[in-house]
């Protein structure tokens, strides 16, 4: 795996804005958790960096969340802390998200805090997932100093899509397409295996593993005869599988792959994303990754249900074929979808053998694209000239 690409967010630390019962010191150190925070992958958990300092202000360790079932953020910086020797009694930790409060597939992470002896907490924003939040009230009980609100817009950004999925009570959403340089998922008699590199197939079942559960189409159902598992070099299962659900009103064949033996398999019969979601929803799933075919892709776009794009381009053209995106409602220029390059994971823009793989996130609503930016310019351009020109007082 070759790196092409790898943008690094920075998080300035000049001229912010210190809270009250903050110091600057740990603004800067949130700085630095906010950046630690983008070496996890999105999903069902947001994105979180820690920070530990010690007495006299100097970091001391630092962790970051890789992803549903490993360690939180707190317990990752007191692992490396431990590894190193050293004691964090009266120490200070820094926290992008509120430090959690219930057992999951890991411990909750104020309990963690008060075992490791830390004396003070500075976090930027509450936890709005129910039976996660309540953190900072543990902590405080257990007399522990809490300083919340450092850095909170910022904190806010980094994980809006999770915070705005949380809200709505629907699944965070990943949409995967692997696609030829002319945008085309398959070629015009059908056949697709395999556009994509080895190296890319394999990322994308390392995505699988980390996912509550991957969705097609009863069209991809019936044409490829998918398995929908997370598998090895070998096409050996492996690993946490995901939830394969299968989205369509079309009945789906007893003897499809997708069904499998082990009962892990649901068919979601509606063609209409939002209620796809709210299935899923239902049973648990916090985490589903889109994967085709092109009418499924289509839908979950258009209606603005996709909170993080993953695409593989393979070095390929087809001239012909099935394209990767099949209309999105979108008739002028104006209306078009924006994305933004998104340096968590790994980072924007990776090279995979001999594909691209791309990682983007949706533009917020708001918030002006480079044509608009350029636009606004010339306008505002326009605009001055043609005012009429200030006078001037001549000095003696």
């Amino acid at each position: 795996m070759t790196a092409v690409q790898h943008d690094i967010h920075v998080f300035p630390v000049s001229g912010a804005k210190v809270p009250a019962g903050a110091t600057v010191t740990e603004v800067a150190a949130m700085k630095e958790a906010l950046q630690a925070a983008l070496g996890g992958p999105r999903g069902a958990n947001p994105l979180v960096g820690a920070v530990i300092l010690d007495s006299r202000g100097h970091t001391i360790a630092t962790g970051f969340h890789r992803g549903a079932g490993t360690a939180h953020a707190e317990a990752d910086a007191i692992a490396e802390a431990r590894r190193r020797g050293l004691d964090l009694a009266g120490t200070t930790m820094v926290v992008t998200l509120e430090p959690c409060n219930h057992l999951g597939r890991t411990g909750p992470c104020s309990q963690a805090i008060i075992a490791a002896g830390i004396a003070r907490v500075v976090y930027a924003i509450d936890d709005p997932h129910g039976p996660a939040a309540g953190g900072a009230r543990t902590l405080r009980a257990a007399g522990v100093e809490v300083v919340a609100g450092v850095e909170e817009s910022e904190a806010l950004e980094l994980n809006r899509e999770w915070f705005e999925a949380v809200a709505s009570k629907r699944p965070f959403v990943t949409l995967h397409i692997a696609q030829t340089l002319d945008s085309r998922i398959a070629a015009e008699d059908g056949t697709s295996q395999w556009i994509s590199s080895p190296e890319s197939l394999a990322d994308n079942h390392g995505l699988r593993g980390l996912i509550d559960a991957i969705l097609v189409g009863t069209q991809t159902v019936l044409i490829d005869n998918p398995r929908l598992t997370a598998r090895d070099g070998d096409g050996h299962a492996v690993g946490r599988q995901p939830l394969r659900a299968v989205m369509g009103l079309r009945d789906i064949p007893e003897d499809a792959a997708v069904k499998g033996t082990d009962g892990n398999f649901t068919h979601l019969r509606t063609r209409e994303p939002a209620e796809a979601l709210s299935m899923l929803f239902e049973q648990g799933v916090r985490h589903v990754m889109v994967e085709g075919g092109a009418r499924i892709l289509s839908a979950f776009l258009s209606a603005g249900l996709v909170d993080e794009l993953v695409v593989y381009i393979a070095p390929t053209l087809l001239g012909s074929g099935t394209p990767a995106l099949q209309g999105l409602g979108i008739k002028t220029l104006t209306a078009a979808q924006h994305w933004d390059w998104d340096d968590s994971g790994g980072g924007s823009v990776r090279r995979l053998g001999r594909d691209l793989r791309l990682h983007l996130k949706p533009v917020r609503q708001g918030t002006d694209t480079p044509g608009q930016s350029h636009a606004r310019s010339e306008e505002q351009r326009l605009s001055d000239s043609a005012m009429p020109a200030a006078h001037t007082t001549g000095g003696h």
